[in-house]
């Protein structure tokens, strides 16, 4: 079995609660967040892009991708740090659990600021400490300063700080994998 099918099996053994809470709860938090059409990157297999209509995926993983458009979902496979849009054609995107997995985001990040129109959003979630132990995958720890200063140094104001599932809280942090950190940033013109 390959990486990507791991990944994808991985992925295809959620529960029905995480279902639900991702539905009723995490996906109407983050989709009031972002505008007109929306870039899912790291799209996994295609929650988000099933949720809000006008969501485009990319994902590194051509298993799940496959998967999307199965789904009947505008899913596109990606080479890592290369975002297949022309310049300036995204009005928001979404980095949901995915930069964490990056040990350098900046030529990642440079492709989101290259895609994103001026004055355009970029939505990013990371895992708290309990989920950034979870996956040995994991390479960088974010909190709140950090995630603010690394996308303010690659062309992004913060906008917004919020956290999932309700509320900033050390003990969840420490106690609830699904825990998150949200920053929203918009694109500096």
């Amino acid at each position: 079995m390959t990486d990507h099918d791991q990944y994808f099996s991985y992925l295809m053994r959620r529960s029905r609660l995480g279902e639900l809470y991702r539905k009723y709860c995490l996906y109407p938090r983050l989709s009031r967040r972002l505008t007109g059409v929306a870039l899912d990157i790291g799209c996994g297999i295609g929650d988000m892009l099933a949720f809000r209509p006008g969501t485009v995926g990319v994902d590194v993983n051509a298993r799940t991708v496959e998967y999307c458009r199965q789904r009947g979902l505008d899913a596109h496979h990606m080479q890592p740090d290369t975002l297949p849009f022309q310049t300036s054609t995204i009005d928001s995107a979404l980095l949901d659990n995915v930069l964490e997995h990056i040990a350098e985001p900046e030529r990642l990040l440079r492709e989101v600021l290259r895609v994103v129109r001026p004055g355009g959003r970029l939505l990013v979630g990371v895992p708290g400490i309990l989920g950034w132990h979870s996956d040995l995958d994991h390479k960088i720890f974010y909190d709140e300063e950090n995630i603010q200063s690394c996308l303010e140094k690659h062309g992004f104001i913060h906008v917004e700080t919020f956290y999932t599932p309700f509320l900033k809280s050390e003990w969840l942090a420490r106690r609830l994998r699904q825990y998150c950190i949200y920053g929203v940033f918009r694109r500096a013109d």
